[in-house]
């Protein structure tokens, strides 16, 4: 089982690793010395992995990623996929942040030459 002191002492080595806790999380260890808290899980007879955060300074503690495990077992226990949940937030706050990006894209490479209502060059 996983302690800070255990977390804090992890040196990288020449290939990433893993090291175990419970509730089947475990951390990797990367060749730079990141260590990233992991759970895997089964659904849908597949095998998937979800990845929780860094360790570290900006990074979450020990006790929010046990948390954060248990909430996403929780989620696997009800036959909801954790990563999938966490992909589409993911992919909703990407999108909304990048909505001028993507508009400026889709009128310059409007295939049909028209006018659009609102041009590009006003939404930087």
């Amino acid at each position: 089982m996983l302690t800070d002191t255990v977390l804090k002492n992890l040196k990288p080595k020449d290939a990433p690793y893993k090291v175990t806790d419970r509730d089947g999380m475990y951390v990797t260890v990367s060749t730079a010395g990141t260590v990233t808290f992991r759970y895997d899980y089964r659904i849908n007879s597949r095998r998937e992995t979800l990845t929780i955060g860094r360790y570290g300074p900006g990074g979450l503690s020990l006790a929010r990623a046990r948390e954060k495990c248990i909430d996403a077992k929780r989620a696997v226990s009800k036959g909801q996929s954790p990563g999938a949940g966490k992909a589409a937030r993911e992919t909703a706050l990407v999108g909304s942040q990048n909505l001028p990006g993507i508009y400026r894209r889709v009128v310059r490479g409007c295939p049909d030459g028209r006018q659009h209502a609102v041009d590009a060059q006003e939404h930087p």
